[in-house]
Formats: structure tokens, sequence, C-alpha cells
């Protein structure tokens, strides 16, 4: 059993770890799971300049994702549909109305340009073996944005999960170099579907947001939705209003949807109501507003961690700065090795260095007799001559020595040195140069197609209990016992609201409070049926008539209820006493019928409800008269 056990809890901690770090969880680094980054090296791989088969790129890309071509493609569609990364043609479906991308093999893709600028660097990327050790895939890609909130994100794992909604890609830009220039910054969700977003509770990415469609309330008898929320389609919209209006918590008469490019939702309204009447219904009922809850959760250092979206882009300013730093080391290396090979070729050719192995017989003393010839010259070189440096030089063709130009030479060796001068001052200016790069970057992103999209706005909290209206009827059937809003027949007790909480008392004298009931069984002979909001049942004193059924004694309780927990049967009498009698009228006279025995005259009597005192819901009664009670007849 115990084998069993720690096999379970070693296999399940697997499970749960690589679903955490491999599937679910955006990197901090690069704001990628895995599958988008498999399918960015992808299409960085295969790059000519021309568009490729999405269905082509999906099988070059199991390559590296072993789960299946769908979930490849699904991420796909999704990455291209950011419009960051990814240039598609053909249908990719439409994030307006949630109409599904063409199959694979119809639609094409390639890589921007601009992606490179942003993660391609492999000279500084860590790549490790695929999953069949037959290619190699980057651990991260190096990315010089933060993409985690520029692409956003959401996925379900483990006993935890993210929400992380998409910011602009220019307001992100600017916040980094705030934080790269030390001054304060803020930064908000932008969604591409637009909308108005309340961020009053957004706690900088770990809170919430509020988001609303954008109405067109110009015209007094129709509405036109022209934005949705994030979280929304078209359709889905427009099912919510639907159902909205078929419980007749919204008015409408038509809805006709004309969304192409934009969205375009007419809700034409019933005769006698107005706009104003409906606009907070729409906010109320439908999806037309939306609460999301966000939750910045990224895989930093191999672990889950919560961050701000402050703390996101503090990270990202040193990671560019860290990125930036090392392109420059690598090409001032690249630069040097250049430099070197140059100085090389130069000596190698002027100085005749190349007569000295005609003599030689052997690869051993051709090498010896290379470097020996490079020692007066040691002074103009940049590090020693290695064997693979003369290997390099004696590969050089006789043509390329007899037309060796040295003031070609000479021009390029000016140029690298001026290059690693160049170098050497972005080294000291790093924070400038990585200002200077963002700016390009600016430079390069189209202004028009990256606005922002969503209004930032603060709404007034619609009550959902203010804005419906109590007209629905709820009905009791007496005969079977049934009281419901769901089923005909029946006598009308209250007109209420969904939202309404309703207390009864059932013949027995046991009473409940529940929601609204569709249809529940509360028995033949209900006593009161009201609503329990503290207000109207503070205003309801109950009067209970009961006998205890071994004395046959009567009693009379005056009382009121103040507090109750939701769908809990309570008795009014005290346990094991039969009800014969509850009323809510405050005056009102009952007359008792007594037990015919010997030496009783008077075989009934009549009291007044009003003289008596109202006590606690869990007093006992008050004894009428110390004689065996029949029955009590009610005046009406």
């Amino acid at each position: 059993m115990a084998f069993v056990k720690n096999l379970f809890d070693n296999n399940f901690i697997q499970y749960a770890s690589y679903v955490i770090r491999d599937r679910a969880i955006p990197d901090l680094v690069d704001g990628l799971k895995p599958v988008q980054r498999r399918i960015l090296h992808t299409l960085l791989e295969v790059d000519d300049g021309r568009f490729h088969k999405v269905a082509n790129v999906v099988g070059q890309c199991m390559k590296y994702h072993p789960h299946g071509d769908a979930s490849i493609y699904t991420a796909l569609v999704n990455l291209a549909n950011k419009e960051i990364f990814i240039d598609k043609q053909g249908n990719f479906g439409n994030l307006y109305t949630g109409d599904r991308a063409s199959a694979p093999r119809y639609i094409e893709c390639r890589i921007r340009p601009f992606a490179r600028d942003i993660i391609y660097n492999p000279k500084i990327t860590q790549y490790v073996p695929s999953y069949d050790g037959r290619s190699e895939e980057p651990v991260q890609f190096r990315a010089k944005l933060p993409l985690v909130l520029i692409l956003g994100a959401e996925g379900i794992a483990v006993g935890m999960s993210t929400r992380i909604l998409p910011h602009n890609i220019r307001e992100v830009i600017e916040a980094e170099k705030l934080c790269l220039q030390g001054k304060p910054f803020k930064l908000y969700p932008d969604c591409p579907t637009g909308g108005l977003m309340d961020v009053t509770d957004y706690n900088d990415g770990l809170g919430k947001v509020i988001v609303r469609a954008k109405l067109d309330t110009s015209d007094d008898k129709k509405i036109v939705i022209t934005e949705i929320p994030e979280g929304s389609t078209t359709e889905t919209l427009i099912d919510s209003i639907e159902k909205a209006a078929r419980s007749n918590k919204v008015k409408i008469a038509a809805i006709h949807d004309y969304t192409a490019d934009s969205v375009n939702i007419e809700l034409k309204l019933p005769r006698g109501v107005y706009t104003k009447d409906v606009v907070d219904a729409l906010y109320a009922f439908t999806e037309c507003e939306q609460s999301i809850s966000c939750n910045l959760l990224v895989i930093k250092d191999n672990m889950p961690v919560n961050m701000t979206a402050t703390e996101v882009i503090q990270y990202h300013a040193q990671q560019l700065l860290g990125v930036l730093k090392d392109e420059l080391t690598v090409e001032k290396a690249d630069l040097m090795d250049r430099l070197h090979a140059r100085t090389l070729e130069r000596i190698f050719i002027e100085e005749r260095i190349y007569k000295k192995i005609e003599t030689m017989k052997t690869a051993e003393t051709v090498i010896k007799a290379v470097i020996t010839g490079f020692k007066p010259f040691k002074e103009e070189l940049i590090r020693e001559v290695t064997p693979d440096d003369v290997d390099r030089l004696l590969k050089i063709p006789i043509r390329r020595i007899s037309l060796y130009d040295i003031n070609k030479n000479r021009q390029e060796v000016k140029n690298i040195n001026a290059r690693l001068k160049e170098i050497e001052k972005l080294l000291k200016h790093l924070t400038d140069y990585a200002l200077s790069w963002l700016d390009g970057i600016l430079a390069k992103i189209d202004k028009e197609n990256t606005k922002r999209r969503t209004k930032i706005t603060s709404f007034k909290a619609v009550n959902v209990k203010e804005v419906v209206k109590r007209d629905t009827p709820l009905k009791y059937d007496a005969k079977n016992g049934y009281l419901g809003t769901t089923f005909f027949g029946g006598e009308e007790v209250l007109r209420v609201t969904p939202y309404d909480k309703i207390f009864f008392v059932r013949k027995s004298g046991i009473y409940s409070v529940t929601e609204t009931p569709e249809k529940i069984f509360v028995g033949p002979g209900m006593w009161y049926c009201g609503f329990a909001d503290k207000e109207s049942l503070s205003k309801v004193l109950f009067t209970i008539i009961y006998r205890d059924p071994q004395t046959q004694y009567m009693y009379i309780k005056r009382c009121r209820v103040e507090a109750y927990i939701m769908n809990r049967d309570y008795f009014f009498a005290p346990d094991g006493m039969e009800v014969l009698h509850i009323d809510t009228r405050k005056n009102f006279s009952f007359t008792v019928n007594y037990a015919k025995k010997p030496r009783v005259k008077t075989l009934s009597k009549t009291f007044k409800a009003q003289d008596f005192a109202e006590k606690g819901l869990k007093a006992q009664g008050v004894r009428l008269e110390a004689k065996e009670a029949e029955s009590v007849q009610v005046e009406v």
C-alpha cells in the first residue's frame, strides 16, 4: 500500500510540475508558453520571406511539440490574431463573432521582421535537444520587450491558474522607457475588442476589472452596440440578451447583427420603452458588462510566481539592458576575430610569408614555418597565431593573393575599429542605448494600428435588485401544494424577481426562506408567503395558536422573525406541539372550543389576540386556560 501511495505521489508531482511549467503558464523571460515558443522557432527556421501553409508549419513544429497537430494549429491561430509577430493570409477567424479559422491547408502565415528584432538572437540564446534528440529548440527567447503583458495569457494548471489581460504595445514600451529613466508609470490593459473598462480594482494586475460594451444611445428607440467587452463575442452577447429578454429582464423588440469588420448589433425597443429604460438592464443582466478577475502568474526561474505589472516592467527593463550588453559583447568578439583575420591576411600576403612553406615537406613543418613567419610582426597582431588561423590562411586561393587589394583591407580594418569604438561607448552608456533602441522600435510600429482600443473610465455600479422589476407572478397551487413561478394554474400570491428571498409557512407551522423558487413542494394549506428582506419581514407580527397533544391545553404566542439561515426549516411552536392556526393580523378575535366534561359549564370562550403581549421567537407561548381544548375558530 505504501508503495502505491509513493508511486502516486511522485507521479502526480511530476505531472503537476509538467502542466504548470510546460503547458499552461507563460514564462516571464519571453512571455510565451512552450507551444507558442516552438511555433515561433519553427517560423524563424523556415522563414524565406514568403508565406507558408499553416498545415506545413504545424507539421514542421511537431518536431519540437509532441502533443498533436490540433494544439499547435489552435495556438498558431491565436498567436497570429494577436497581430504582433505573424503575418497571416486567408481566413483566420473573426475575433468579434467568434467564427473559427479555416482548415490549416487553406491558410498561410509567415514570421514578421519585427519578431527578429524582439526575440531572435541565437548567439545568446540557450538551446536544448528536442524531445527526440534530432533537433534543438530554445529554452527561452531572450525577449527585449515584456511580451507577457503585450500578448496576455490565460491558462489553467494543477492547483493554480493565470489570467493576464493584453496591454497596448506602445504603452508598454513607454512604461519601460520611464522605468529605465527612474520615473513612475502606470499600466492598464487594452483589449483587442475595445469597449470600456473600469480599472479601479485592477491592483496592478492582481485584482479585477469591469468591462462594458460600448453603446450608441443617440436614438431613443434604438441601441447600437459598437464594441464588445473582453471575453465576449457577438454570438454570446446576443445569446445573453435574448435570454434576458425571454426572462422579461430586458425589454427588446428585435435584434439585428450587422457585424463584419467591426461590431454592429442593433437592438430595437418596443413601443413605450426608451433607451434610458434599457441601458442599466443590459449592463445588469447580459454580457454587456462583465467582471474579469486578473491573476498575473508567470514562470520565473523555473517556479510559478505572482507578480504585478510594475514588477514585470522593472524585470524586463533590466533584462533589456542585459540582452543589449550581451549582444554588444558578442558583436565585439566577432569584430575582434574579423580584425585578427584581416591583420593576418595582410601580413601573410604583404610580407610573403606564404613563400616560406614552398620547401616544407610535412604539415607540421608548414604550420611551424607560418607561425615563425609571424613572429617579427607580433606587435601588430590582436592575439597569438593558432593552428586554426594557419589552416584558414593556407586555404586562401592563389588568385586572391595575386589580386590582393591592400586599400580595401585597410578600409575594412578602419570600419571595424570604428565600430569597436562605438561599441565601447554604447557599453559605457547602456541605459541611453536601451532608450534609443526602444525609440527605434516605436518608430517601426504602425501608429494607427496600435492605438488604444479600450477606453479607461469609471462606472457607477448597477444594482441588479434596483434595475429588475417585480413583475413575475409567484403562484401557489393549494390542491397539489406547489409554490413557484414556472407552472400553470394556481393562485398568484406575490409579484417577484429572480433575486428575491421568499418566506413561507407550511400548514405544520414550519417556516423556511428560499430564493424565488421555480417549483417547490410546500404542502397544502400554506399559512403565509411573503418577502424575506429585513424591512418586509420585520413588519410582520405572527400569532401562533397551538395545542399540547398530551394535556390538550391551548397556547398562544406572538412574535416576529428577525434572523434566519437560507433553506433551513424552523418551527414556530415548541417541539412536539400541534399548530392549529397562524395569523399575521395585529387585531383579531378567536374562539376556543373546550372538550365536554362533567362539571364543565363553559364549553367555549372568545379571546382577542391583541390582548397578548409580543414575545421573542424562542419564547414559550401563553396558556389560555387549564382546560382541554378540541378546536379553535378564528374570525375572518
